[in-house]
């Protein structure tokens, strides 16, 4: 594995094992978004609830990137109507087409049938090339797909050690799901961690590298946030080292169900 390393989705197209997050990164998102690629971050997510739409646009666009050279998730929002959010949102950006679309939440009625025929539509006008949702149980997924007969190619969900669902993970596995997971770094508020601090010094590594690795050894797409270049540079040097059976186990086995946000909405 390394950065620019792609997974194969269920539709035939690939999207990269890694990317950066950027929930409130409302100040110099411009120049973040530079040094990020700049630093060979190949995804970048969003939504345009978070603010940082035009800002992400144009950081694209001062790193001189190419289309082809990054993979861009945004998402519309539970009261959208889906294909016009999602023409907004490219305007927002910039750009011609997301790679990734997703629902961000499920609406309070439901699994969100028309939200999800909306982004069918999106996609099929061209407007992004693959859909999917976030913050999904596993029984409204189901009822997207019993609707529709139309399977998300990903489920972003919140994911660390100290919040996880195997049994997410396997209804995901089943159904030729991935999953990316959101604030996988806890938003730092588990980063003291005796495990991780013990498992990092093995490696010559920070609690938030073993995070990411954890994530990347389990098959998800860690989704870390960063806005100072220290940060972005130890974020992405996580493919020069490998987590042990005992210490994935170790790893696995802080799982309290723990949620930044207060709860897990998937559990």
């Amino acid at each position: 594995m390394d950065p620019a390393s792609r997974i194969s989705l269920r539709t035939g197209n690939e999207m990269p094992l890694f990317g950066l997050g950027t929930w409130q990164l409302t100040k110099d998102t411009a120049e973040t978004i530079a040094a990020a690629i700049a630093l060979g971050y190949p995804m970048i997510d969003t939504s345009g609830d978070y603010g940082t739409q035009p800002g992400i646009g144009e950081g694209i666009r001062r790193a001189g990137a190419k289309r082809s050279d990054f993979y861009l998730v945004t998402k519309v929002e539970e009261t959208d109507d889906a294909f016009a959010a999602t023409k907004k949102d490219l305007d927002e950006l910039g750009l011609d087409y997301a790679d990734l679309m997703l629902i961000h939440r499920p609406p309070r009625s439901g699994a969100g049938e028309a939200l999800w025929e909306g982004l069918i539509r999106a996609r099929e006008e061209g407007l992004t090339r693959d859909i999917g949702v976030s913050n999904y149980p596993t029984g409204l997924i189901d009822a997207l797909v019993q609707k529709t007969g139309e399977v998300p190619v990903v489920n972003q969900i919140e994911w660390s050690p100290f919040g996880h669902s195997m049994a997410v993970k396997a209804h995901a596995d089943e159904n030729q799901m991935v999953i990316q997971a959101y604030s996988p770094l806890t938003r730092a508020r588990r980063l003291d961690d005796d495990t991780l601090e013990a498992i990092g010094k093995n490696h010559g590594k920070s609690p938030a590298q073993v995070l990411i690795r954890w994530n990347l050894q389990h098959g998800t797409v860690p989704l870390p946030k960063a806005n100072q270049r220290e940060h972005l540079e130890e974020d992405v040097a996580v493919f020069d080292f490998a987590l042990g059976e005992e210490e994935m186990a170790r790893l696995d086995d802080l799982n309290s169900h723990y949620s930044a946000l207060g709860k897990l909405p998937y559990v």
